[in-house]
């Protein structure tokens, strides 16, 4: 009987995904089994979501109290679960230009496929809240610079986020993103548009020439559209990052409330998995099988 480990599928180029005419979504996951139901759910991607790790280890908001340390390690669980790409929410790279090419290194040895970077002041704070401030636009094009040479596969992408909209204007993040395209990131990320003309206006700008991204936050600033309006829009990628956790947390406090009310948790059967239907989630008997051939005495 062999004991030889299957071997593991490439993993998808994003760049050449990146190029085709269909608009690649990200769902937001901020654990291996998000990441892992994610998958199962047909994704073609995760995006690791800096905010949704804040959210749930934490209990607190975005503001930039995650390390990277603590993302590093996030990405390396997931990557031992899943086979998908993991575009990672880098933030401000965690420092400087040498902090920056440090959290790439780390990063990509740890599975990521891309890292979004911003130009945000530490300590950042989510895209959608107020009272943001930003580095000079040279500084951030520098950080750009920095990631690109630090990575050790071109595949990996460098995705150049601005939150400039609400510090500076609208004209003034377009700018930005000139800059950042000049520098060498793969994928432009212009944060929080306020209408769908500035959503229009970015890919007038851009398109045709770097893949788009987009963010969807259900009551932030950007009007939600869904993915096939966004693809007719022009965009190549967007992702839905916070969304599980909010959803997680309405049931979560309905789920809690129910069983202080009720004392049990018969009422809520119907919206959960029962002991089995979880482990054939995550895969208990198959690895329970696993473990079985290593067994001492096992032939």
């Amino acid at each position: 009987m062999s004991l030889e480990t299957p071997a593991t599928p490439p993993l998808p180029d994003l760049k050449q995904r990146l190029a085709g005419p269909r608009i690649l979504l990200a769902p937001g996951v901020y654990d291996a089994l998000t990441a892992l139901i994610a998958e199962q759910s047909g994704a073609e991607t995760v995006y690791l979501s800096g905010a949704s790790i804040a959210y749930t280890r934490f209990g607190r908001p975005d503001i930039g109290l995650v390390s990277m340390s603590e993302v590093a390690d996030t990405i390396a669980v997931i990557r031992d679960r899943v086979q998908l790409p993991i575009v990672v929410d880098a933030d401000t790279g965690f420092g400087n230009a040498l902090n920056v090419q440090r959290t790439v290194r780390v990063f990509e040895r740890m599975g990521a496929n891309a890292l979004q970077l911003e130009d945000q002041t530490s300590p950042k704070r989510c895209g959608h809240l107020n009272g943001k401030s930003l580095i000079p636009a040279g500084e951030m094009a520098g950080k750009i610079r920095a990631a690109c040479d630090a990575r050790v596969s071109d595949a990996t992408l460098v995705i150049a986020r601005t939150d400039a909209i609400a510090v500076e204007g609208f004209e003034a993040a377009l700018d930005r993103a000139e800059a950042y395209l000049e520098a060498g990131a793969d994928m432009l990320f212009v944060e929080a548009p306020r209408s769908l003309d500035e959503i229009r206006a970015i890919h007038a700008r851009f398109g045709g020439r770097v893949p788009l991204m987009a963010n969807m936050v259900e009551g932030g600033k950007t009007p939600i559209v869904n993915a096939a309006g966004l693809e007719e829009l022009g965009f190549s990628f967007c992702i839905f990052p916070g969304g599980i956790v909010r959803a997680l947390a309405a049931t979560a406090r309905d789920y809690y409330g129910n069983l202080v009310a009720n004392g049990s948790n018969e009422a809520f059967r119907n919206r959960m998995f029962d002991f089995a239907g979880l482990n054939g989630v995550i895969g208990t008997p198959e690895m329970l099988k696993t473990g079985e051939r290593y067994d001492t005495g096992a032939a």
